[in-house]
């Protein structure tokens, strides 16, 4: 792997990044007896070597998370239900310092050999910068390390949150105080969504890779995505605050929303072996949307959320049916139920 944090980043900032993660260890090893710590990763863009770099006056500044792993020996939920809320703390302790976002996610060794295929963990397996421990820790997770095996509903996730964020902002959009942080959160979530149509395509096709910069040169060159595609490795390698207008913006914005709406369409349909011709088609369709999911737990988060008609049904289903109809048709944006199931089930 790569022995930056950045591509392209100064000195100072590759230096205050491996600052913010000589604090990260030190902290943890606080918090985590030695006798169950068995390692630490940082993952995400500064840990795959591609972490994003602001450009400024005065100096280069992080602009991604950083999100680190933190390998416990033992149940992660019982482990979970002992650290979590401790690293939580640490993670906004540290958080001012490194200008950045801090946040970490228990697992064990153990449970990541177990564990079926995902995004998450392929980009992680494949890239990743050890603080406290090494490679031996991913050993006997081959089946992380192949693009192919990537799920179909793991593309459905990934094109669930990224346009839940053109959804967002739409509704920044609507309002009548359009001001200059609603415009740099519009660009960003546009962003964020035309760097996602290449990587879901891509991950549809078994052909997904751990560097956004290979993932641009398998698209097809000529396709409108891979323009898009384009813009969203170059704000993720070197994010801008923005400084468009509001129609400006919303030109973009309905672009990449109805590419992503085509784009949505035709995966679901492959992945569930029904052909939907619209949002609505999709919406209104009984079919189930998350067959992954299994009943039992299903019925658990619906009688804890109490506000479900069949509670066999995972609660993301009712969430895509929602997004698909206020962010591609005609139903009017309400957010208020929609962000917190968002934020609890995305």
């Amino acid at each position: 792997m790569s022995t930056r944090f950045t591509l392209d980043g100064s000195p100072e900032l590759e230096q205050h990044l491996a600052d913010v993660c000589d604090l990260v260890r030190e902290g943890i090893r606080d918090i985590i007896p030695a006798s169950k710590l068995e390692g630490i990763a940082l993952a995400g863009g500064y840990g795959r070597g591609e972490g994003g770099v602001l450009r400024t006056e005065e100096a280069d500044q992080p602009y991604n998370d950083l999100e680190f792993f933190v390998f416990v020996r033992g149940s992660t939920f019982l482990n979970d239900r002992r650290f979590k809320a401790t690293l939580h703390e640490l993670g906004e302790r540290l958080t001012p310092a490194a200008g950045i976002e801090v946040e970490f996610k228990i697992i064990s060794s153990r449970a990541l050999r177990r564990a079926k295929p995902c995004m998450f963990y392929y980009d992680l397996v494949m890239g990743h910068r050890w603080l406290i421990g090494d490679d031996r820790l991913l050993e006997n997770t081959e089946h992380h390390r192949e693009a192919s095996s990537i799920p179909l509903h793991e593309v459905t996730r990934l094109l669930f949150n990224r346009c839940s964020g053109l959804l967002f902002a739409k509704a920044r959009l609507q309002q009548s105080n359009f001001t200059p942080d609603d415009a740099d959160y519009v660009a960003r979530n546009i962003a964020k969504a035309q760097l996602a149509l290449g990587d879901a395509l891509l991950a549809s096709q078994g052909r997904y890779h751990w560097s956004c910069i290979e993932r641009h040169q398998r698209l097809e060159a000529d396709s409108a995505i891979h323009a898009h595609h384009a813009q969203g490795v170059d704000f993720k390698l070197h994010p801008t605050r923005s400084t468009k207008s509001r129609n400006e913006l919303l030109h973009l914005h309905n672009e990449v929303s109805a590419i992503a709406h085509n784009l949505f369409l035709k995966l679901e349909s492959q992945r569930l072996g029904k052909a939907f011709h619209s949002a609505a088609d999709y919406a209104q369709s009984s079919i189930n949307k998350c067959p992954e999911q299994p009943w039992w737990k299903n019925t658990l988060h619906r009688l804890r959320l109490a506000r479900f008609k069949d509670i066999t049904r995972h609660p993301r289903e009712s969430l895509l049916h929602d997004l698909a109809l206020m962010l591609w048709s005609t139903k009017p944006i309400d957010l208020r139920h929609y962000t917190p199931l968002w934020h609890r089930f995305n």
